[in-house]
């Protein structure tokens, strides 16, 4: 039987928390070399490199990110009989880590990830923002249990990941009072108009200028954006009209106050799960997965729950 030299893998576990041998050092309070010793020593029992150079850090290897997933499993159940011995209450919630695209709005992120932290399996969750390609490696390496994403993974990604899709919605128009006028004879009235729309390359926006154009609508898009929260902003401040998935139509009203000018009902945004699970047995995504469906959305695409919803 192999056995795990677990002072080597505390050594790792601090490197990688810490981001480099120099900050592990300074909070170990071990020389550098006497880390790096212990580092490669480990590396040569599991015969895989955990580290690769990235800039003036060290990035974890893909095998690197499977052994510091479990890492963080072992010295935190460590910690836990610690507090347990001393008469201090174990932490009975599993961390789940949880990727969030940043198309994703925050409501519907809000709605569906809620839920994990309550009833009798609750969570402790660990959400990270960020891009799809960088999401997905991050699954890819077991570094995150599971995405959710406004849409499925590319198609001609080279990594082991799944997605399951949990609902969808049509997209709506939406303005400042002083656009409420386009409400009347939309979409024509849209033509002349600026307009505020994801960028260029998103699934959203193909869909979008394909609609525009069947709808024979000439608007100006004035400005592109990557982050849904920032454009929101840009259209409460009255520059331009700005297109939203239906499910943010009680936020768009009650925080941005913002108009519904009018429905592209053939545009549909459709919402993802992602995990490197093929059966996605994983506790915490049986939860969004039912919650998503029952609660969010309801059968066809709509929208339940929120106030004012078109259907």
């Amino acid at each position: 039987m192999d056995w795990l030299n677990y002072h080597h893998l505390q050594y790792f576990w601090a490197v990688a928390r810490a981001g480099s041998l120099r900050s592990a050092s300074e909070m170990l309070h071990v020389s550098q070399p006497s880390i790096s010793t212990q580092i490669k020593q480990l590396e040569s029992d599991l015969g895989y490199p955990l580290f690769k150079r990235s800039g003036r850090g060290l990035a974890l290897t893909e095998e690197g990110a499977l052994a510091f997933t479990y890492a963080e499993e072992i010295f935190g159940l460590g910690q836990e009989m610690l507090g347990a011995l001393k008469g201090a209450a174990p932490a009975s919630r599993p961390r789940v880590s949880v990727g969030l695209t940043d198309a994703v709005p925050k409501l519907v992120a809000h709605q569906i990830l809620a839920p994990l932290l309550t009833g009798p399996q609750a969570f402790r969750l660990a959400i990270t923002e960020g891009k799809m390609d960088d999401l997905l490696g991050l699954v890819a390496a077991h570094r995150l249990d599971v995405i959710l994403a406004s849409e499925p993974p590319p198609s001609g990604a080279r990594l082991r990941v799944f997605s399951q899709e949990l609902g969808s919605c049509s997209i709506g128009f939406f303005g400042a009072p002083s656009f409420q006028a386009l409400h009347k004879g939309f979409p024509a009235s849209l033509s002349g108009q600026p307009l505020l729309l994801p960028s260029q390359g998103s699934l959203l926006r193909r869909a979008l200028d394909a609609w525009l154009r069947e709808q024979g609508v000439e608007a100006e898009v004035v400005a592109e954006f990557d982050d849904p929260a920032l454009m929101k902003v840009f259209a409460a401040g009255g520059v331009g009209v700005i297109a939203l998935p239906m499910v943010a139509l009680h936020e768009a009203g009650t925080r941005y106050d913002l108009q519904h000018l009018g429905t592209a009902e053939s545009v549909r945004e459709t919402y993802q799960i992602i995990s490197p699970d093929r059966r996605m047995t994983h506790p915490a995504v049986l939860t969004m997965s039912k919650q998503a469906r029952e609660t969010v959305f309801g059968a066809g695409g709509g929208v339940i729950g929120l106030p004012g919803a078109v259907r």
